[in-house]
């Protein structure tokens, strides 16, 4: 009878019991245990008990039964063991195991009483956590490993919904505008919002919510969520509960990553923290790429910078020759009284000045040009612009023009101004795609608003000049919110699609007006309109008689006595030419030293012409400081096709040496002469 109920008892025991022979063989065995490691009674009778534990730690096994034969004794359940257990198909389970040996009775025996605790919910949620974690250090070995952060785009979606087991994931990307976001990747996508599908940044949405909270966002239930707005596409595809996770680096949010699930109340903090732990490796490795793509784009900007002001330098020694020939043959007596050869030579000279423009033009992308600011009457400039745009742009676009006919001239280099000018006229452009207004304004201006006056005086470190021309360009476009607005002067920051700006447009336009010393403000708002303002200053009224005077007057000492520097010898045969037409006494050498040298026989010298690069020898801003020692009143001016060298001899030769950028005409080259020269004595 006691052995019935002992039976009884043994089988009906929830937990795994097993009993073990010395020899750790299984003699018996209840449905729980055959439940719990996924055998048959049958099977289990005459196992080896080593065949439940893992593979892995099986030699350490049969050591510790043995030394536990020794010395048996209880052992009970809940020492917080990190055991496993192997079942029959080779998958594994935690367990806690108690162990009783029954030596009261002299049997050879131990009873071993195993629980299963992989349901056990503290058990789960670390098992959850450390899978989530694995999951994560995943990802970040393919982010490394990815070259491209496409790549990591498109496995996101798929880690997250098979760590999370849900059946929906997205990534939505931010436009730089900040005005809409684009479907990039997913899983489980619905029809009402297919790939790369642009949906408002509004809060009235999942992910414009998201952005304007900063925050993670749980959805227990779509079909009562009343804080935005449910697309019915999912809840018909029965996604009823929701996760959305803000993609950001360092502050900045780029993005929102979404999971969806057809259980309600699927998610807690566990996945919040998962998912955030996802959204910010993948929004980290989208601005590491960002970063390195602007590295490699200002990489790519200086080594064309360098090769078009390489160019230049060449091109611009060319048309010096060019030009220069030209207009010899301009003046010669058989070419003078033959209309048709003059027509001839006068398109040819028109030419090589547009070459010269175009060659300026190439400096200026480059930023390697010397602003030369003059005179420019800024309504006539706008009137012609305005011209221009009415031809070039959308006919969409209507262009207005509000110009005060009364405005003063502003002091600005007049190319620059009109690159300046159509940069903001094509940004306008491209903010109304269906077409609008651009109004073009401008006026005199007393005194600036008091913020850009604050800068100017503050990045100066003197009084700002007074007054102003304000000049306006206006669109109705769709305007900036206001982290675009902080950024929009930022070299390299751009809200067009990739491969449609270079985001260096208004960073130049930001650095030629404070380079021309005024300043530029922007006012805008979203859904209404951009406007730029440029503030240029206004020639000093003391200025204005000397600016007319060099560009009408060329007085040339007679008899000046030129020492000319120039390695190259067309151009130095050329210049050499003008040189003895105005009127001086030429001595020409082809390299610094050949100057140097002949310094003993040269006494009487009055004015040095060099270029600045003279070969592989001594360089021309060296020789015209030997030069000045010598002679310290000696009028100088350096000469070069390479703008880079004329900034940097702008930065550090004396204020009284002229700087003379090539190709030049022999007006040019008077003009110079006479500006340098007007403190000699006569």
């Amino acid at each position: 009878m006691n052995h019935e109920i002992f039976q009884s008892i043994f089988k009906a025991y929830p937990d795994a019991l097993l009993l073990v022979d010395g020899s750790g063989m299984i003699v018996m065995a209840n449905p729980a245990a055959a439940e719990l490691l996924g055998y048959e009674l049958d099977e289990l009778v005459g196992l080896a008990v080593e065949a439940l534990v893992p593979d892995a730690i099986r030699p350490r096994h049969a050591q510790y039964r043995n030394a536990y034969g020794r010395n048996p004794h209880a052992r009970p359940m809940g020492t917080n063991m990190d055991l496993v257990a192997k079942r029959r198909d080779g998958s594994q389970v935690m367990v806690e195991i108690a162990l009783s040996p029954l030596k009261d009775l002299g049997f050879p025996y131990v009873v071993t009483a195993i629980r299963g605790i992989g349901a056990y919910p503290r058990v789960k949620q670390a098992l959850q956590r450390a899978r989530y974690s694995d999951y994560v250090a995943r990802l970040g070995r393919l982010a490394v490993d990815m070259r491209d952060p496409q790549e990591l785009m498109q496995e996101v979606p798929l880690v997250a919904t098979d760590a999370l087991q849900v059946e929906y994931s997205a990534v939505y990307l931010l436009d730089p505008s900040r005005l809409e976001f684009t479907l990039a990747s997913g899983v489980g996508l619905v029809a009402d919002e297919p790939l790369h599908a642009r949906i408002p940044s509004t809060p009235d949405r999942m992910p414009g919510y998201v952005l304007a909270n900063h925050a993670p966002l749980l959805v227990q239930d779509g079909r009562t969520e009343t804080r935005f707005v449910v697309l019915p596409a999912y809840l018909a595809a029965g996604l009823v509960s929701g996760l959305a996770v803000p993609l950001s680096d360092r502050g900045r949010t780029v993005g929102v990553l979404v999971v969806r699930s057809k259980q309600v109340a699927r998610f807690d903090e566990d996945e919040t923290r998962f998912l955030e732990s996802v959204g910010n490796l993948l929004a980290s490795t989208l601005q590491r790429s960002q970063t390195e793509e602007a590295l490699r784009h200002s990489q790519r900007l200086e080594s064309v910078g360098q090769l078009t002001g390489g160019i230049a330098h060449d091109f611009n020694n060319l048309l010096t020759v060019i030009q220069g020939n030209l207009q010899v043959l301009q003046e010669l007596p058989s070419i003078t009284a033959d209309p048709h050869a003059q027509q001839l030579l006068g398109s040819a000279l028109r030419a090589g000045k547009r070459s010269a423009e175009l060659t300026s033009k190439l400096l200026a992308f480059s930023r390697r040009q010397v602003l030369q600011p003059g005179r420019v009457d800024v309504v006539a400039q706008l009137h012609s612009l305005a011209d221009m745009l009415r031809r070039t742009l959308d006919q969409r676009i209507q262009i207005k023009l509000d110009v005060d006919e009364a405005c003063p001239p502003c002091l600005a280099d007049p190319g620059q101004l009109e690159a300046a000018l159509l940069n903001l006229a094509i940004n306008a452009r491209d903010a109304m795609p269906d077409g609008g207004t651009l109004t073009i304004a401008c006026k005199a201006c007393g005194v600036l608003p008091g913020d850009l006056q604050a800068e100017l005086v503050g990045g100066e470190g003197q009084s700002a000049p007074q007054p102003f021309v304000q000049i306006s360009l206006a669109d109705t476009g769709t305007g900036m919110s206001e982290e675009v607005k902080k950024r929009a002067f930022e070299p390299f920051f751009t809200t067009k699609e990739a491969g449609r700006g270079t985001g260096l447009g208004l960073s130049t336009v930001y650095g030629f007006a404070r380079q021309s010393r005024g300043a530029v403000a922007l006012d805008s708002t979203i859904g209404v309109g951009t406007k730029l303002t440029l503030y240029i200053p206004v020639p000093p009224p003391e200025n204005e008689p000397e600016l007319a005077q060099a560009a009408f007057t060329h007085i040339v000492p007679m008899g000046l006595r030129v020492m000319l520097v120039e390695d190259d010898p067309e151009v130095r045969a050329i210049v050499q030419r003008f040189l003895e037409t105005l009127g001086c006494q030429v001595t020409p050498f082809a390299s610094a030293e050949e100057a140097v040298s002949a310094f003993h026989v040269n006494d009487e010298v009055q004015l040095l012409l060099t270029d600045i690069a003279l070969g592989p020898g001594m360089r021309g801003m060296e020789l015209a400081k030997i030069a000045q020692a010598r002679w310290p009143a000696l009028a100088i001016i350096l000469m070069s096709g390479f703008s880079s060298e004329l900034l940097d001899a702008n930065r550090d030769a004396p204020e009284h040496w002229e700087l003379l950028q090539k190709p030049y005409g022999r007006d040019e080259l008077a003009n110079a002469i006479a500006k340098v020269t007007s403190a000699l004595p006569h």
